[in-house]
């Protein structure tokens, strides 16, 4: 195994902007990799795991979700805000429902359907505690509604066996 070298704390800035430049590039392991050296001298920084989450997140529609869907699970869960926690496990939840749609399985429209509606709710969770000038939230919200509205296969689905496909994720609060 090749050992890995640490960054300079005083690097971390120029660090992040250029993960932050790899996911513009579609390059999101690159910008992982540049968010894990980055928490390797600065273990809390939210900047590092938010970026990193989006790269994590950046990988389904790659055909990716395992193990990236429990990879983004777990930085959400290091987030230090409620409003955070709730804001990109809706981002985690849009991306699930747009990878499930990109498959085109039989029904994938009625999973993306479920997983836009979580999405939905974390992100109307985030409203509840945000600055009322931070309107990302109703934003996503926004995206998220006219996805399903311009998709008439992304609908509801009737047969309760479907909730299977949906991995039990509580909503922090």
């Amino acid at each position: 195994m090749v050992d890995l070298k640490n960054i300079k704390p005083e690097a971390v800035s120029s660090a992040l902007e250029m993960a932050k430049g790899y996911r513009l590039h579609n390059e999101p392991d690159e910008a992982e990799s540049i968010c894990l050296d980055i928490l390797a001298v600065d273990s809390d920084n939210q900047d590092a795991l938010i970026t990193m989450l989006l790269a994590v997140t950046d990988k389904f529609a790659e055909g990716a979700l395992q193990p990236n869907f429990e990879k983004a699970r777990e930085i959400v869960a290091r987030l230090s805000s409620a409003y955070c926690k709730s804001y990109y496990t809706g981002i985690i939840f849009e991306a699930r429902a747009k990878y499930h749609l990109k498959l085109g399985a039989p029904r994938s429209g009625n999973v993306a359907h479920a997983w836009f509606v979580k999405a939905m709710a974390a992100y109307g969770e985030a409203l509840a505690g945000c600055d009322p000038d931070n309107q990302d939230a109703v934003l996503r919200w926004n995206s998220c509604a006219r996805f399903i509205n311009n998709h008439p296969d992304v609908k509801p689905d009737d047969d309760i066996q479907r909730e299977m496909l949906l991995d039990p994720f509580e909503t922090p609060h």
